[in-house]
Order: structure tokens, then C-alpha cells, then sequence
């Protein structure tokens, strides 16, 4: 192998030094253009291939940002094409996002039923048979369904009976879908997510209507009923009230017991309540508000308002009159002809005195304004009720010690709050909840004292415990300064004691000394003078000392250097 490897080689390298360079140049353009098709071919192949979310393509670009959004917020990331088509990474994750937006409401108005479904997967032609046609949509809202996060498994189907001549012989297109919950999903629960899959199924199947949809889950129980759901909505909405007020009523009472325990400590704030009413329903109101007639506008750079304004402007007005005078008669004229006599005198037949009737009539108009806005939830009524204590001082006697009582207690004084302080905390209070005498609001300041009887008796126990160790630290430094005393004084009178035990010890040892010298002289002048037998003794002991020491000199300094550090 190696040798037709050389051999190969050679050949290449005749050819190329019998090559001309025009030669040359073409084969190595024909090397890169060749390179370079390889290289593009595998960069297209290694990219992406991006699937339509909904094929097709979305004008609106309000609804086309809405549905980016929200398949932002699931985490995925998406592009949209040159012709405003919504694109993602893979099939899985547009038929999820295909659910979302159909249980949401963010398929665009118009849109073919089978243009949110991908139409390559099984487009038909005039030969191919019913039955394929209802397994390829069976298949794909199946895989749809599946594509849903909270869906672990689904079973669909569909029934799709045959044409009939007369409409009223002809059946419905009917559904059913059975579905596996995921563990912790709430979609047997959620409405939302169950219209979701109507939605879903009415948009994949023509024809198709809520009342032949049935969605079950594994157990057999229906799940798209919504009637029967009604009670379970309400329940759900008064939680969900329920819980509003007490999120509501937490948030008052935090910054309210923020503000007062910040002032008065949380020692003396402790009791606050809260209670808020509210109407939890939605209402629809129509407003008329009616508002007067600008005739001149004000004058603009003026510092006062000269605009003229009247309640209302008169558009016409209609007077009639109406008078009669007589003794009553009405001619009517021969007999057998109606009489020429006005309606408005006819009936005055045998009335004598005058009649005045005047009648007037004025139409005007008023600027009118009428509008219908739909009421949400609304506080009725917030009711605060807040407990502070009055504040407790200890009493002091001129030495600035506490008073204490006979029964060994400390005396204390109780200063309640003032009415300003009162009127203070209460205003304080109102405009953090922004009171509103017109719904009734209430909101209640007291000054109840607090017992306190076992927090003094821990504080006086406390105080006394100080106040003995206090004592008793006092007691201990006065024995440890009368210990140190008496131990300085025995130490300077024993000192006393051995300095005389010494200066006796050194006149006797001089008289003795002094003696022997005197011996010693007598001695040496040939007087023999004889020892008693406690001065032979000494001078024996001197002799052996002589003679130790010379002996052994080393022990006798070392035992002269104890003596002198004794001393």
C-alpha cells in the first residue's frame, strides 16, 4: 500500500512539472471551488430547519407581537419570515405553541381551520379515500393534544357521517377525547385549559360544534361540562376574593403598624385591626352625567375666569291662550247642523264667568354625557381599630436611685395619651387607607393600658438580682483588700522580726568573736587558759568546717551561696 502511495505521488509530481501554469491555475480553482461547495453544503445541512407556527402568514403586526410574546414567555425563541409567517426550531414545539395560542384566543380572525395545522403533512387529492383523510386529522389533533404540557397521553375520536340529501336527515360531526393528566397538572380543573382543546378540535374538524365535543379524562369523567362547573367557579372566585381582602388587609396592617411602632415602639403598639368589606362582583354601569353650556371660553392669559356658563340654552317655546267671557250660551246654529262653535268652547255650555287658560311650552337642551363602564371589584368599607399604651416612667429619689415600695417593688408612673396624640394617630391612619367618610369608613384610637404586672415583676426581680451582686462584688473587694492589708503587714513585721534575730545573732557572734581573740592572745603570750566544755565543742566544729572545706571546697561554697540567698 505504501509503495503504490510513492508511486502515485511521483506520477502527480511528472504531470505537474510537464503542466503549464495556465494548467496549474485551473486545477487549483477547480481545489477551492470545490472546498468551497463542500464547506456550504454542510453549513445549510448543520442549520436549523424552522417550522410555521400557523402557515399562514399574519398582516397584523399588533397580533403578530402578542403571539411572539407569548411564545417568548414560554421559554422559545422564534423568528418571523420576509411574508410575516411566525416560525419555530421544530414540529414538537409548534404544536404546542398551536394549542396555546388556540386556548388563548391569538389565532388570527379569518383564519382557515386548516391553516393552523401543518397542510404538508397530508395533503389530499381528489383519489385518495375518506378514511385516510379523517386518520391523517385523527392523527394530528392527537399530536396536538400530546404537545400540550399538561397532557401526558391522548386518545381522539373522530366520526365523520356520510352526506344525506335532506339537511335535516343529516348527522353531526361528533368527537370525544380521552386524556391522561401529568402528575400535578390542574387541567381536569381549569376550565381554560379545557376550552383550549374545544377550540383546538373545532378548529381541526369543519363542522364541528361544542355541543358534540366530549373531552374526558382516563376515568371516564366529562370534563368539557361547563354547566356543572358553574359552582365550582363561583367557590373558586370566592377564594380568590377571599384571599384578595386578606392580601389587602395584610398590606394596611403592615404599613400601618410600620408607621405607629416606629413613633411608639412595638412595646405599646401591639393590638391593630383591620377589616375590609368589598363587592366582589362585576358590574355593567350606565353613567348620565349632565354638565352646563359654555357660551365664551376663558380668555387665555387671564389670571381670573371670564368664561360665561348657563345651565341650559332654550331651542324653542311654544305659548297658547286661552280666554272666555259670557253668560255661557253656545249658538249652534239651526236644528239638525253641527254648530260652528271651537272645541275648546264646546264644552262650556251653561257656564257663566270668564275663563284664562295659558299654556307654554320651552324646549331646551344641556350638555349631556353618557358612558357604561364595567365595575370591578371595589372597597365598600374599611373599618381600623388600633390599641396604644401609655407610656410607663420609674420614679427616682433625690440620690437619682428607683423608689423602692414596702412590698420591694419599684415605683413606677402612667402617662396616658393626650387627645392631640389621639387626633394625631388617627389622622395618620386615614390617610394610609385613604378614609372615606362617604362609604363609611371607621377608624377607632384607644389608650387601654396593657398588664404589665408580670413584665414589672420580672423587671424588679432583675433589678434586685443587680443591686445584690452589686453587694456582693462590693463585699468580695473589701475581704480582698483587707486580705492583701494583713498580708503586707505580716510581711513588714516578720521582716522587722528577722532583721532583730539577725543583729543578735551578730553581736553574739562579735562578743564571741571577741573573746576568742582574746584567748588567742593569752595564748600566744604563755598563759594557758582553760575551755569550757561548749567553747572545746565550737572548736571542734570550727576545726571540722576547717577541714571539710579544705576537703571538699566545691559543697562548702555551694552551701555558703543557700545561706546567703536564704538570708
Amino acid at each position: 500500500m505504501g509503495d503504490w502511495i510513492k508511486k502515485v505521488l511521483e506520477q502527480i509530481k511528472k504531470l505537474w512539472a510537464k503542466w503549464s501554469l495556465v494548467q496549474k491555475l485551473v486545477l487549483v480553482g477547480i481545489c477551492i471551488a470545490a472546498i468551497a461547495g463542500i464547506v456550504a453544503l454542510f453549513s445549510v445541512s448543520s442549520a436549523p430547519t424552522l417550522v410555521p407556527v400557523i402557515d399562514a402568514p399574519i398582516k397584523n403586526e399588533d397580533l403578530r407581537n402578542r403571539i411572539i410574546t407569548r411564545i417568548n414567555a414560554e421559554g422559545i425563541r422564534s423568528s418571523v419570515s420576509a411574508n410575516g409567517t411566525v416560525m419555530v426550531n421544530d414540529e414538537a414545539t409548534a404544536r404546542r405553541m398551536r394549542a396555546i395560542l388556540l386556548r388563548e384566543d391569538l389565532i388570527p380572525a379569518g383564519t382557515n381551520p386548516w391553516e393552523v395545522f401543518d397542510r404538508e403533512r397530508w395533503t389530499i387529492t381528489d383519489l385518495e379515500r375518506n378514511v385516510n383523510l379523517q386518520r391523517a386529522i385523527t392523527q394530528l389533533v392527537t399530536d396536538h393534544i400530546k404537545a400540550i404540557d399538561d397532557v401526558d397521553n391522548a386518545h381522539v375520536t373522530l366520526v365523520f357521517p356520510k352526506d344525506e340529501f335532506f339537511r335535516s336527515d343529516q348527522h353531526p360531526v361528533t368527537a370525544s377525547v380521552i386524556i391522561t393528566p401529568k402528575v400535578g397538572s390542574d387541567i381536569t380543573e381549569n376550565r381554560k385549559k379545557i376550552e383550549g382543546i374545544q377550540k383546538l378540535l373545532k378548529f381541526a374538524v369543519a363542522g364541528l360544534k361544542d355541543e358534540n365535543i366530549v373531552i374526558a379524562d382516563y376515568n371516564g369523567m366529562v370534563l368539557n361540562e361547563f354547566d356543572g362547573m358553574a359552582d365550582l367557579e363561583r367557590l373558586d372566585n370566592i377564594k380568590k376574593g377571599a384571599a384578595l381582602i386578606r392580601a389587602l388587609e395584610t398590606q394596611y396592617r403592615t404599613s400601618i403598624l410600620s408607621a405607629l411602632q416606629s413613633t411608639y415602639t412595638s412595646e405599646r403598639v401591639r393590638d391593630l385591626n383591620v377589616k375590609i368589606d368589598m363587592d366582589l362582583s362585576k358590574k355593567m354601569v350606565n353613567v348620565e352625567e349632565h354638565f352646563p353650556v359654555t357660551l365664551k371660553e376663558q380668555t387665555p392669559g387671564l389670571s381670573y375666569d371670564d368664561s360665561q356658563r348657563v345651565p341650559s340654552l332654550t331651542i324653542s317655546e311654544n305659548t297658547s291662550n286661552t280666554t272666555y267671557e259670557g253668560t255661557g250660551i253656545n249658538p249652534e246654529g239651526p236644528p239638525g247642523t253641527e254648530g260652528q262653535a271651537a272645541p275648546a268652547f264646546r264644552d262650556m255650555t251653561s257656564i257663566v264667568g270668564k275663563v284664562t287658560q295659558e299654556t307654554k311650552t320651552t324646549n331646551q337642551v344641556v350638555n349631556k354625557k353618557t358612558s357604561q363602564e364595567e365595575r370591578n371589584p371595589t372597597i365598600d368599607r374599611v373599618t381600623v381599630s388600633v390599641n396604644i399604651d401609655g407610656k410607663w416612667d420609674v420614679k427616682y429619689d433625690e440620690k437619682g436611685k428607683p423608689v423602692i415600695l414596702p412590698n420591694g417593688s419599684i415605683e413606677r408612673e402612667y402617662t396616658a395619651l393626650t387627645g392631640d396624640q389621639i387626633r394625631a394617630v388617627q389622622s395618620l391612619i386615614q390617610g394610609a387607607i385613604g378614609y372615606d367618610a362617604a362609604r363609611g369608613d371607621t377608624v377607632t384610637v384607644q389608650n387601654i393600658q396593657y398588664d404589665r404586672s408580670k413584665e414589672f415583676i420580672q423587671a424588679d426581680a432583675l433589678y434586685l438580682k443587680q443591686k445584690n451582686i452589686q453587694t456582693a462584688i462590693f463585699i468580695g473587694i473589701g475581704v480582698v483588700v483587707l486580705v492583701l492589708i494583713g498580708f503586707m503587714v505580716f510581711r513588714a513585721v516578720s521582716k522587722e522580726l528577722d532583721r532583730r534575730r539577725r543583729l543578735e545573732e551578730e553581736e553574739r557572734a562579735r562578743r564571741e568573736q571577741a573573746m576568742r581573740d582574746q584567748m588567742l592572745m593569752q595564748a600566744e603570750e604563755g598563759s594557758e587558759v582553760p575551755l569550757s566544755a561548749e567553747e572545746q565543742a565550737r572548736m571542734n566544729l570550727y576545726e571540722n568546717i576547717a577541714n571539710m572545706a579544705k576537703d571538699h571546697p566545691d559543697g562548702v561554697a555551694q552551701l555558703i551561696r543557700t545561706w546567703l540567698l536564704e538570708e
